[in-house]
């Protein structure tokens, strides 16, 4: 009874539908358009697609399809596999919830709500934070408050209404006029907007009753070892912890997408600033070292945000200050020993009516503030 319905695989279906399409005639055209003519002709219905489907993954500062179209397809082998008990299913999707669907579902229609309300702004051409709604508020109400057609509902209404203005606001008359990196909006307007969400839902407790929540599914497994297998899948599921899915089958899906869109076209993926490599190298070695340096926690926790450098100082130090190896090395090792401690420090002293990814992207803001610009005056030749 508390699974989800198959009305719930509607928009799914529908988006991977769009996603064929786009491939096939992307495949016909023979073309993979780079970032700057994506980014130019937005008033071409399918480069309007290509940068909505491409939101779907730039949490992780890929922007692009093929990502987006890898991570959902191994988010939804993560998730058949874990409602089917399977031990290779590696990390249970969302947290061994059985909210998959709805937290997709919930963050897919903040996506789109949101280009319908806030769409207009990248008629100018210039960069806006699109996508800020797949990766928030939605999918965190969900958790919270369960599944639901009234809980996906509103949390995707209050990310596109809040959220979504938010970090537009922020991004464009804090980062833009002080040259700060984006990201520093992105995460403060969903931190700041997820607060004021979140005070409301307490206030008017009727947008998120009756949220329904799955008989988590238990696979009989001896306890983890936290060896090297170990180590290394939480690495890789690090990946895809943004979008709260935190499965290894989602962020190798993802991984090979941007690595296909950068064969591909390599001025094409992360913003065309063909650095991908190195903020791929650069993500993954800050996740194996805050693993490493933060096992203790993992072990008392049974969770500790070590993904934070991948979406916020990581990305942003290579964008901003260059691909030099030293860029790359210094912003990976800062981020693993700062991020974490810090998201979890702000966490705990959330009320109990909140969800902790405030926290974490509050960390995020902090860290890439304070981190990015002592990289940039310790590495100042980091265009490398």
């Amino acid at each position: 009874m508390n699974r989800p319905t198959s009305s719930v695989v509607c928009p799914s279906t529908a988006l991977f539908v769009a996603l064929s399409t786009l491939l096939l005639a992307s495949l016909v055209a023979g073309q993979w358009p780079d970032y700057a003519t994506l980014s130019s002709t937005l008033d071409q219905p399918l480069s309007r697609l290509r940068w909505i489907l491409g939101d779907i993954s730039e949490v992780a500062f890929y922007k692009h399809e093929l990502p987006a179209l890898g991570l959902l397809l191994g988010a939804c082998l993560g998730h058949w596999a874990n409602a089917r008990g399977y031990r290779w299913q590696g990390f249970a999707i969302c947290y061994g919830t059985g909210l998959w669907p709805w937290v997709f579902v919930s963050s897919l229609l903040g996506l789109l709500f949101s280009h319908v309300l806030w769409g207009w702004t990248l008629n100018g051409g210039t960069w806006q934070p699109t996508f800020v709604a797949f990766v928030s508020l939605p999918a965190a109400m969900v958790l919270m408050f369960g599944g639901g057609w009234r809980v996906a509902l509103n949390g995707a209404l209050l990310g596109a209404l809040l959220v979504t203005p938010a970090s537009l606001l922020l991004v464009n008359y804090l980062c833009y006029p002080l040259g700060l990196p984006v990201v520093i909006g992105n995460v403060l307007g969903m931190a700041v907007a997820s607060v004021l969400a979140f005070v409301l839902c307490k206030r008017c407790p009727v947008l998120v009753s009756g949220g329904l929540r799955p008989e988590p599914v238990t696979v009989a497994a001896p306890p983890p070892r936290y060896g090297i297998g170990w180590t290394l899948r939480r690495v890789l599921a690090d990946f895809s912890e943004a979008p709260f899915f935190g499965n290894e089958l989602a962020s190798l899906g993802l991984l090979l997408g941007a690595f296909l869109a950068w064969w591909l076209t390599p001025a094409a993926p992360a913003y065309g600033s063909q650095l991908i490599v190195q903020i791929i190298a650069g993500q993954a070695l800050a996740s194996l070292t805050g693993v490493l340096l933060w096992r203790r926690q993992w072990q008392a926790r049974g969770w500790y945000p070590t993904y934070i450098p991948i979406v916020s100082l990581v990305p942003a130090a290579v964008l901003t200050v260059g691909g030099h190896w030293q860029v790359v090395v210094g912003s990976a090792l800062l981020g693993a020993v700062f991020a974490p401690p810090l998201a979890v420090a702000i966490s705990q002293r959330l009320p109990s009516y909140m969800h902790g990814y405030i926290g974490n992207v509050l960390s995020m803001a902090l860290t890439t503030l304070a981190l990015v610009p002592l990289l940039a005056w310790a590495f100042p030749g980091g265009e490398g």
